[in-house]
């Protein structure tokens, strides 16, 4: 793959625009952040920049509006980007289901996935999950205050990923998820 064009840099600014007043959950961390180091993650696995895009916007339309942001992503960005982003969306109804209900259906529809969406969800789970693992180690069972789904659930959920990932999607990110994940505490 040769340079990025000003697509993607005209992606970087809208995500950084859209998530500006956004922190990562619990750390004070800006938001965009984790939107770059998914984006970079694709892109050192081989991925387009169509998926490098899709990496800068995956949570656009979970966290910032919903269908109207969708729409906007693809008028802006294309059908391709369109999808992947939609793919890695859990929920588009609001209020949002019950947590669980709403992960066991992300993974029952992820291994059917196309694999150019699968990698950027691979490349988010990833980096989620060690931004978890290392805030579990600062800060030990505070951390699972933070998500919905507590320690119990959130340890299924990652693991069940890695599970997924392992099967769908071998490559060295989905070893990368599956060590990190094997780090988590047991679920008690």
């Amino acid at each position: 793959m040769g340079p990025l064009s000003t697509r993607f840099d005209d992606a970087l600014l809208f995500a950084s625009e859209l998530h500006r007043n956004q922190t990562r959950k619990g750390s004070g961390i800006p938001y965009i952040a984790h939107l770059m180091s998914v984006s970079s993650r694709v892109l050192s696995a081989g991925g387009t920049e169509i998926q490098a895009i899709a990496g800068l916007l995956h949570d656009a339309a979970e966290d910032q509006g919903g269908q109207a942001t969708l729409d906007v992503i693809r008028e802006r960005f294309g059908p391709e980007v369109a999808q992947i982003v939609a793919d890695c969306t859990d929920s588009w109804v609001e209020p949002k289901p019950e947590w669980r209900t709403r992960k066991e259906a992300y993974l029952a529809k992820l291994p059917s996935k196309p694999v150019n969406s699968q990698l950027v969800s691979l490349a988010d789970k990833l980096d989620n999950a060690e931004a978890i693992l290392n805030d579990y180690r600062q800060i030990g069972d505070e951390l699972w205050r933070r998500f919905t789904g507590a320690r119990e659930g959130t340890i299924w959920y990652y693991r069940e990923l890695s599970t997924i990932f392992a099967k769908a999607l071998p490559s060295p990110l989905s070893r990368d998820l599956d060590r990190v994940v094997s780090l988590f505490p047991p679920p008690e």
